[in-house]
């Protein structure tokens, strides 16, 4: 049996769990998040934990076993605590200013950069270099933190661009000094 498929899931209180036809909802004080569960996958929501079964003993349903358990659990902390994503901007002149439900970016282009927020995700923004990306949702909010770093990836030279809090930039020398030409 899956190591982590058969764990259960503990839900906080204050946390809902419902199963309807193949779609399990989780309500919590930070929001609603819903996930449907695989053909064959039965969820057994008991008091204060919820239980997922896999229908059969081949590779494939034992890794969607693990998958299906750990989505769920992600769900549930997701409810409770949430989800956060640090941003850094490095750069002369790099900002962001974070307004209700967009992102400001200012990062050495011609044109300022207008990043829309999807609904469930929120930003603030510490010191104009700072971004911090919140959500119940750990799949959105990894998938808006890829997203905001594309518009200016860091490059290894200066180190100038957008980067995650928690990544280190592997620098280049560039080139070498001009001085030993022979003529």
């Amino acid at each position: 049996m899956s190591r982590i498929g058969k764990l259960p899931v503990k839900l906080e209180k204050g946390v809902k769990a419902q199963l309807s036809g193949s779609t399990l909802k989780i309500e919590g004080p930070k929001g609603k998040l819903e996930q449907e569960v695989p053909r064959g996958f039965t969820v057994e929501i008991g008091d204060g934990a919820i239980l997922v079964k896999r229908p059969g003993d081949t590779n494939a349903e034992r890794a969607l076993h693990g998958l299906t358990r750990k989505l769920i659990a992600n769900m549930a902390e997701g409810v409770t605590k949430g989800f956060t994503k640090v941003l850094e901007i490095n750069g002369v002149g790099y900002r962001a200013e974070a307004k209700a439900t967009q992102i400001n970016l200012s990062l050495g282009f011609s044109h300022p950069i207008v990043y829309q927020l999807p609904p469930g995700v929120t930003a603030k923004v510490d010191r104009q270099t700072v971004i911090t990306l919140e959500s119940a949702d750990r799949q959105l909010l990894g998938s808006v933190a890829a997203e905001v770093r594309e518009l200016r990836p860091p490059e290894p030279y200066k180190g100038k661009g957008i980067k995650y809090a928690t990544e280190t930039i592997r620098r280049k020398a560039g080139k070498a000094a001009a001085g030993s030409t022979a003529a």
